[in-house]
This record gives C-alpha cells, sequence and structure tokens, in this order.
C-alpha cells in the first residue's frame, strides 16, 4: 500500500503520473492531500483538470507560520500512518507537506520515497531548501531527476538507494499539453497571438514577502512595458495581491500598459499559455521546467536557481529582480533558438519509480 501525500499545485501535478499509472496497474494507493494550498484555483481546479479521483484524505491545513503549518501536517499524518499502516509514502518537492509527512513516516519506521530528490539553490535562507535538504537525509528512496541531483546526494554523504529516474513533470506535461490544446480556448479568451505575449508568475516569499524586491519586479514590468511592444499576462496570486497592497503597489501594477492581470488559472489553460508564449517570466521551479520542456525561453527572477540544468541547456536565464538585468534577460530571450534538449527525461519518470517501489516488496 503506498501513501501519496500532495499539497500543492506543483506536488498535484508531478504526482498525477504516479497515481493515474497506479490506477492502470491496480497497484493499491492511498491519496493524502494537506489542503496547502486550499483556494479552489490552487487545488480543487486541478484535480478536475487532471481527472484524479478525490483524495482518500483532505487534511485541511491551510495557511499559517511555518510552525503552525508544519505542526498540523505532523500530527495529521501520523495519525493517519498509524492508523493506515502505509508500506511505503511517497512525497514530491520541497514544500512543508513535504517535510512534515517525511518526518511523521520516518518516526514511525515508515519507508519514504522522495521524488524530486537532490535538488539544491544553495541559498539556506529559502525554506524550500531547508525542507528538501531535510527530506532527503531522512527518506529512503531518493528518486533524483537528473544526474546533478545524484551528485548532491552524494556531496552530502548519502549513497544508498539513489534512483536517476527523470522527472515525473515530463512525463506529466506530454500527457497534458495534448489534452490542453484540444480543451483550452484560452488563447482566444485573451485574444493573444501565438509567441506574441510575454506569460508571468511570481509568488515565491523570497520574492512577494520582500518590499524591495516586489517593488523591483513592479519596475521590471514597468520597463518591458516601455520597451518592448508585446503584451504581458499576469496570473497573479491571491498572496502576491496581498502584499501589494500592504506595500503599497497594487496601484501602481495595475496603471502599467499593455499589462492584463488575471486570477490564477487552470494547468490546461496554464499549460497552453506557457507552450504559446514568447517569453516565460518566473520565480517558479516548475514553471522553469515546464517552459524548458515546451521549448520557450525563460527568465528567472531569482538570485539561485534548484534547476541549473535549465540553464545549462540554454533554455532559462537567471536575471535577479534588478529591472534592467530583467530587461535585458527578456531581450535576449525574445531572439533565444529554441533548440535545446529536455534534460529532465523521456516521460516514463512514474514507470520508473513504481517499478522500484514494486520490485523491493
Amino acid at each position: 500500500m503506498i501513501y501519496i501525500v500532495i499539497g500543492t499545485r506543483p506536488e498535484i501535478i508531478k504526482m498525477s503520473p504516479i497515481i493515474q499509472l497506479c490506477d492502470r496497474k491496480h497497484i493499491a494507493y492511498k491519496v493524502v492531500h494537506t489542503n496547502q494550498h486550499y483556494s479552489y484555483e490552487l487545488d480543487e481546479i486541478f484535480f478536475k483538470d487532471l481527472d484524479l479521483p478525490t483524495p482518500d484524505y483532505n487534511l485541511k491545513v491551510g495557511s499559517g507560520s511555518h510552525g503552525k503549518q508544519m505542526a498540523k501536517i505532523i500530527e495529521k499524518t501520523e495519525k493517519i500512518f498509524l492508523s493506515g499502516k502505509p508500506d511505503i509514502v511517497l512525497v514530491e518537492g520541497d514544500t512543508n507537506t513535504v517535510f512534515g509527512a517525511a518526518f511523521s513516516a520516518s518516526r514511525l519506521q515508515i519507508p519514504v520515497g522522495h521524488v524530486e530528490a537532490g535538488l539544491r539553490s544553495g541559498d539556506m535562507t529559502m525554506p524550500e531548501e531547508v525542507n528538501r535538504i531535510l527530506t532527503d537525509h531522512i527518506s529512503s528512496l531518493l528518486f533524483a531527476p537528473t544526474e546533478i541531483s545524484k551528485n548532491n546526494l552524494l556531496r552530502e554523504g548519502i549513497s544508498k538507494n539513489i534512483y536517476v529516474v527523470g522527472n515525473s513533470i515530463v512525463d506529466a506535461t506530454y500527457r497534458n499539453i495534448l489534452i490542453a490544446e484540444k480543451k483550452s480556448k484560452i488563447l482566444e479568451e485573451f485574444d493573444f497571438d501565438k509567441h506574441n505575449y510575454i506569460l508571468l508568475t511570481a509568488h515565491r516569499a523570497e520574492n512577494v514577502d520582500n518590499p524591495q524586491r516586489l517593488l523591483n519586479i513592479v519596475k521590471s514590468i514597468e520597463l518591458i512595458s516601455q520597451k518592448l511592444d508585446t503584451p504581458m499576462l499576469y496570473p497573479i496570486h491571491p498572496r502576491t495581491v496581498k502584499r501589494l497592497k500592504e506595500f503599497g503597489y497594487y496601484s501602481r501594477l495595475m496603471s502599467i500598459s499593455k499589462l492584463v492581470i488575471t486570477k490564477p488559472l487552470g494547468y490546461l489553460d496554464f499549460l497552453v499559455l506557457e507552450k504559446n508564449a514568447l517569453v516565460v517570466i518566473t520565480d517558479s521551479g516548475g514553471v522553469q521546467e515546464e517552459s524548458c520542456i515546451l521549448q520557450v525561453p525563460c527568465v528567472t527572477i531569482r538570485d539561485n536557481t534548484e534547476r541549473p540544468e535549465t540553464l545549462n541547456v540554454g533554455a532559462n536565464m537567471l536575471a535577479g529582480t534588478e529591472p534592467k538585468k530583467v530587461l535585458e534577460a527578456v531581450q535576449t530571450s525574445v531572439n533565444k533558438k529554441r533548440d535545446w534538449t529536455n534534460p529532465f527525461g523521456d516521460g516514463k519518470t512514474s514507470k520508473r519509480i513504481l517499478d522500484i517501489i514494486i520490485s523491493r516488496d
């Protein structure tokens, strides 16, 4: 019995191929959803878009400080694992859901499988970096997406049960872009021409909770609007709206010409927007991966990335948040050839992960 733990949009997406393959192969599993992302736009719609079953458990953890959120996750997953006695707990990524569930399972002597193990940004000020390192060191099976992530684990003294399997986001992207292109009418809704708009996302705490960095992002959007004759679309996270209003930047953002603000979009609509964008600007790790897979140039508004593979193949540029540097990166990316090789695998990651789990029984 596999317990698959999810809590946020990226986890739902990246675990979806594993859940779907369990169904096809009749492998016993249960889905535990912490509900760390709890709004319809960031949670429920993804189950609908991906045709996933309703989770067996919904912990309704919601938002809160790291300590409060983590405490709820640990307490509630412990009860579920004690009663259900899973053979293995699968977690994916680097959120509070991931470490909280892994900690509970580890303390109960239940094996933990960490999907997307070994990613490192080198920035210990990021909660995600702390979560992913701690999770790797208490996991029983480490499913590394690339040789780079495997080597990160080896450098930290982890040498057993590391498997380079690719990234399950490739499985999800390959499958779902075909569905998305048939179902989505999002380009028509916004009246965008293919490869003639910029797609923007920004939500990470390091950016939106820092007044200066958030102001720099607003200034970057203003500068791009002035220098490029290209519309921009920004599906904006509720947390970001809250911070923009708190810091007094919201009206300034809303007044930028060529910028279209919308609420968070469904997964299928967002995939179509990614594939057909001229450039993607983001601070999201998953969007860096998806744009790389979809052959769309990406500009990352962070000072570091745990996805160096995207930089190495030329799909992505690190720009920080200084407006002139962001503009330069966007201008370079506009003319970039889309001929790189996807470094995250062949779309068979989920099969490899389940084959490894089953072979160890």
